[in-house]
């Protein structure tokens, strides 16, 4: 099994952990946003072109969560991974995941050979 450097992986760890801090808050940002959130909306006699504003609006913010949900489930993945001690192994072929694909992507489950060949 392939062993990276420990402070690699301390420094990716506090990589993912402060990015997760960040998505979670973004998420938690978006939400005051949203303008189904408002209660008051569905009292509110607006007109046709604001409804159709606030449901674009709403229709933005589901595909930010979204993604933003999508990316906190790799973080926690990578996480997972460094906690198993299989952190920056491929998940396909078993072999060490290069360090600056590590780097530049610190939730790659995968190397670049078997990413390709997705």
């Amino acid at each position: 099994m392939i062993v990276l450097d420990n402070a690699f992986v301390i420094d990716m760890r506090k990589r993912l952990e402060e990015m997760k801090i960040q998505f979670t808050s973004q998420i938690a940002s978006l939400s005051a946003q949203d303008p189904f959130a408002n209660p008051d909306r569905l009292i509110d006699n607006a007109a046709t072109d604001t409804d159709a504003a606030e449901a674009f609006g709403h229709d933005r913010y589901v595909a930010m969560v979204e993604e933003l949900q999508i990316q906190l489930t790799a973080l926690d993945a990578s996480l997972k991974a460094i906690e198993d001690g299989t952190y920056g192994i491929c998940s396909i072929c078993h072999t060490a995941i290069e360090l600056p694909r590590l780097t530049a992507l610190p939730t790659a489950l995968t190397c670049s050979h078997c990413e390709e060949k997705k």
